[in-house]
């Protein structure tokens, strides 16, 4: 199956545009006729163009206000039919989109649209062309695939088809599984968005907020399947009108679109057997196991405050690198690498952000799978050169240039802390931190979308809804990604303003991905105690928070002094609480988290997010810092 996309859905020139849609790896592209206007190379030029860039031109739209006029606009608007074929022909494709009408003066009656197509049907077939009909969601008489395909199977000309747009058929909330009674052969063309669900206008909807498939609410997998089912066999192409995308970047914008078409392709590949969908195949979903390791790229004075942190937590320095300067820090099932290495990708990073989480490392089931299929999605798979006795350890690039190592069982991957490290013989301490519960990777708002979906596409992760985290200075905008079982949570934390605390960590780290750790105890109460002996100091909270919060929960007598004492945040979903300290700010704004999740807690505690950033935003003006 083919795969394209339509020149409206990325940023740029023309030029740009195809450049992108080409780098990204699609077989094709749709031509929007604005952009074709605006440029300014002849229409042979173009097709030479696109020729040039190993590109097919699979449609040509749209051609507007067609069908059901009164005469003279009728005749007017087979002139203009005349037109745009003439403009095809020089252009080298034979497919046109027309969608249906919204004239004030369009008549009703499928017989008259179909007779309609008839007769451009017969001029299109004189020139080798086709026509398809799209139903648009907001259409003046025809707003609904199924009518559309009723006037195509009423014009009964073989070079008139159906068009189907997912966006159409899904924001009208018709049942896709109306379309596998339509015959493959009479679909001509299959068009793929996704968006948010919002009550709003159709038309302002599908104008300004559509997206990626799999990067909204849209059950845009269901109507494919539907495609599919039905017989199709063409084009599978993205068409996105977002306001957010229209100042990105074009390569990015194409490389997401590619990997969420293939991804989508793949899954109905897998739930539709019977498809025909003939795309390359690739392992499934990979599942995650958890945050195998941390890797912080440090140097200096302030690898030696972080150990002194890592030391307060409970954390014992369990190994040193045989050929390298790491130094592995462990407790319970948690491993945290820190980097002061003068070459290779920590030292580039730590060049690049000073101290900053260079690399994380997931335990998957299978790492070899886990590379192929992220390298199926477009992930640029990453390696340095090894030392002596050295694991070869699959990679990818992640969020910010950092990177994604996969540790697995299996393969003995898992064996690289024994392998390449001397433990140390006494490195048992602890102070109750189990794992790491999450991570936080800040980002700016406008790759939010990107990075929800390279996590879901990429692993058996799910995405939760996005949350609006209120800081004193500005908006952020929170979206987590985790396994179904929660081994692996990430929050995704988009600022559109360098005021926002999560906004500075970003323009201060130079593009740092993860601004804090969460560490999970199974006794918070516990673990306070012994850090408190352990020299842990505690992001302060203000008294007017806990009495607030004998306003707003029913807490058990003497919780709530117990919570101050260790300057302890609540929230809780049903029976399910939740617990959270947190560590002063190091290294330009990163900072850790200390956990106790209840079971069925699903949450991050964002209803505590307000007070935790004006605390933090406290401190650092008054230039308080953690002890040495």
């Amino acid at each position: 199956m083919k795969t394209s996309i339509a020149t409206v859905s990325i940023s740029g020139s023309f030029r740009e545009k195809l450049a992108a849609i080409a780098a990204a790896g699609f077989d094709g592209l749709e031509i929007f006729e604005q952009d074709f206007i605006a440029h300014d190379g002849s229409p042979s030029d173009v097709a030479a163009m696109v020729r040039d860039h190993g590109l097919e031109i699979l449609l040509f739209q749209p051609l507007r206000d067609f069908e059901g006029l009164p005469e003279p606009l009728r005749a007017k608007a087979f002139d203009r039919a005349e037109r745009k074929f003439d403009l095809m022909q020089e252009l080298g494709t034979d497919l046109v989109l027309i969608c249906s009408s919204v004239h004030p003066q369009a008549l009703g009656g499928i017989d008259r649209a179909a007779a309609d197509f008839r007769d451009l049907g017969e001029r299109a077939v004189r020139r080798g062309l086709r026509v398809g009909y799209e139903a648009l969601a907001w259409g003046r008489h025809v707003s609904d695939h199924r009518d559309a395909w009723e006037v195509v199977r009423r014009a009964d000309h073989p070079n008139v088809g159906l068009i189907l747009d997912s966006f159409h058929t899904l924001g009208r909330g018709i049942d896709p599984d109306t379309i596998r009674s339509i015959p493959g052969d009479r679909i001509f063309f299959v068009q793929l968005a996704d968006a948010p669900r919002i009550a709003m206008d159709l038309l302002y909807w599908s104008r300004h907020f559509r997206c990626m498939p799999a990067e909204g609410d849209l059950d845009v997998t269901g109507f494919m399947r539907a495609v599919a089912a039905a017989g199709y066999r063409g084009p599978a192409s993205l068409e996105i009108f977002n306001d957010q995308f229209r100042g990105a970047n074009p390569l990015q914008l194409a490389r997401d679109g590619h990997r969420a078409l293939v991804a989508l392709l793949d899954d109905v590949r897998r739930l539709e057997p019977d498809s025909g969908i003939d795309i390359a195949p690739f392992p499934a979903r990979i599942a995650t196991e958890g945050v195998s390791f941390i890797e912080f790229a440090t140097r200096g004075e302030e690898a030696q405050a972080l150990a002194t942190l890592l030391d307060s937590l409970g954390f014992a320095r369990a190994g040193r690198h045989r050929n390298k300067h790491l130094d592995l820090w462990c407790q319970g099932d948690i491993r945290i690498v820190l980097n002061q290495e003068l070459a290779g990708h920590a030292a580039h990073a730590w060049n690049a952000r000073g101290t900053n989480v260079c690399d994380i490392g997931l335990q998957v089931a299978s790492a070899a799978d886990a590379l192929d299929r992220a390298a199926a999605l477009g992930a640029e798979p990453f390696r340095q050169p090894l030392g002596p006795g050295e694991l070869d350890i699959p990679a990818i690039r992640g969020l910010s240039g950092s990177v994604l190592h996969f540790i697995d069982r299996g393969s003995g991957l898992d064996r690289v802390w024994e392998v390449e490290f001397d433990t140390a013989a006494n490195a048992e301490a602890g102070a109750g931190l189990t794992r790491i519960d999450h991570l936080a990777q800040t980002m700016s708002y406008d790759e939010m979308l990107s990075w929800t979906l390279f996590y879901t596409s990429i692993f058996a992760m799910r995405k939760a809804p996005v949350v609006d985290v209120i800081d004193p200075d500005g908006l952020v905008r929170s979206q987590a990604v985790e396994s179904p079982d929660g081994a692996l949570r990430i929050t995704l934390n988009g600022a559109d303003s360098h005021r926002t605390l999560a906004g500075r960590f970003l323009s201060e780290s130079f593009g740092a991905s993860v601004q804090h750790v969460a560490l999970a105890t199974d006794d918070i109460f516990a673990t306070m105690e012994v850090l408190a002996a352990r020299g842990f100091a505690a992001l302060p909270v203000p008294d007017n928070y806990y009495a607030d919060l004998a306003a707003r929960f029913d807490l058990p007598p003497g919780l709530r002094e117990r919570m101050q004492r260790w300057n302890m945040l609540y929230d809780c979903e049903g029976d399910a609480g939740f617990f959270q300290v947190y560590s002063r700010a190091f290294a330009g704004g990163l900072f850790f988290e200390i956990v106790q999740r209840a079971p069925g807690y699903r949450g991050f505690g964002a209803p505590n997010a307000p007070f935790r950033i004006a605390a933090q935003k406290r401190l650092h003006r008054s230039g308080a810092a953690l002890p040495a």
